[in-house]
């Protein structure tokens, strides 16, 4: 298992340099993505039984080069030119990985197919490791990645960063799709599993490189502290069974210590240095809830203030429903249900707004309100370790005590 997870490891990292090498020799990026995952394939097969080659990316960069030109010979517009002279082997540039990031997060792409192309161009996933991660049929996944290969073609879009200006504005979409990646396998939108370990680990590992290549952007180190550290408590958030288990009731020794020392100095660093953005402040939030050892300890009134801050910069219903509860936490829940109140026709109809009012509701003492709340929630979602949670904590409140 060892050796099968170091191989794939292996091919992950090298698949994004790969492609983008081939792509910038050859153009065309449908044909030269096909040339890569062939060649990905082939060291599945033989570097198990022959070995690993000494230069792992020149082994791979040399067999998709081969593909790529025997596609080329195969093409009838191109037959004249049977006997083409070698080529030199294509080179890995220090800004490979992110122009493929901007790539495969072009604007002609919708959100869905900028995850699926993300995962197989430059995380190196099969369609079907794909289709399994995002619980979607196999087919779905290969017409997603084919319609966005073409739409690329049809955009004329070119193997090359923007100029500057636009880079920036390029980069807030790669973000937010790194960002999709991980949300689904933090906590995956349906499905019997709570985590998708698979999407938040390439979520981690390719905000990493896109880190490595842009230091000094800030919230791309937020969203990598963000991950860092929301990552951390995993360990602690479902119970043998699977069940979720709520922030405040989490055996916090269970955290990754490791994620949460390295996520506390990258945003501290991108705060005291870099312009403050969203994924800065959602980052310095989650560095507050993992720095209480108890969750008594918990400093909320700092965290009220983030909220409102974020708020502010970035509102959206999900950051409106956090910033409610650390309200009622601080103010007390009637407050934070008033809040609610005038907040809700704002809101989408979520099963995570009812969870709220429940929660609320429970704290203002009012158990038979929030039990129906709870069981709303519960009907609305399509996770079944959160419906099994939220009927959970309907079925407390019918007892006489309460618990």
């Amino acid at each position: 298992m060892g050796v099968l997870t170091g191989l794939e490891d292996l091919l992950r990292t090298a698949a994004p340099q790969v492609l983008a090498a081939v792509t910038r020799r050859y153009g065309d990026f449908d044909a030269c993505e096909d040339a890569v995952q062939e060649a990905l394939l082939a060291a599945t097969q033989q570097w198990p039984v022959d070995g690993v080659p000494d230069n792992p990316r020149s082994w791979l960069i040399t067999v998709a080069s081969r593909r790529r030109i025997e596609l080329l010979r195969s093409d009838a517009a191109r037959r004249k030119r049977e006997l083409l002279p070698p080529d030199p082997l294509p080179d890995v540039r220090g800004d490979d990985e992110l122009t493929l990031l901007v790539l495969c997060c072009h604007p002609a792409l919708t959100p869905v197919s900028q995850v699926a192309l993300t995962l197989r161009a430059v995380g190196g996933l099969t369609t079907a490791e794909i289709a399994r991660a995002l619980l979607v049929p196999e087919p779905t996944v290969g017409q997603r990645i084919s319609r966005a290969k073409q739409r690329i073609r049809d955009s004329g879009a070119r193997f090359a960063l923007p100029n500057p200006d636009e880079l920036v504005a390029r980069l807030t979409g790669v973000r937010q799709v790194l960002y999709l990646i991980f949300n689904e396998g933090h906590t995956a939108s349906s499905g019997s599993r709570l985590h998708r370990v698979e999407l938040t680990r390439e979520a981690i590992r390719l905000t990493r490189q896109l880190h490595a290549t842009r230091p000094d952007d800030g919230e791309t180190a937020g969203l990598l502290a963000l991950m860092l550290l929301t990552d951390a408590r995993r360990p602690a958030r479902t119970r043998p069974d699977g069940g979720l288990v709520p922030l405040a009731e989490q055996d916090r020794t269970l955290w990754d210590k490791t994620a949460i020392v390295e996520g506390i100095e990258i945003i501290t660093r991108a705060l005291s240095s870099t312009r403050l953005g969203p994924f800065q402040l959602q980052a310095a939030i989650a560095a507050v809830h993992a720095e209480a050892t108890r969750p008594e300890l918990t400093d909320w009134p700092q965290i009220k203030e983030l909220y409102a801050l974020l708020d502010a910069l970035a509102p959206n219903p999900m950051v409106t429903l956090n910033r409610i509860v650390a309200i009622a936490m601080v103010d007390g829940p009637k407050v934070a249900l008033d809040a609610l109140a005038k907040a809700e026709p704002a809101l989408a109809e979520h099963h995570r707004v009812a969870a709220v009012r429940a929660h609320l509701l429970e704290m203002a003492g009012d158990p038979v309100a929030a039990r129906e709340h709870y069981q709303a929630a519960a009907k609305r979602t399509l996770s079944r370790p959160e419906q099994r949670y939220l009927e959970s904590r309907a079925a407390r409140l019918t007892e006489p005590d309460g618990r």
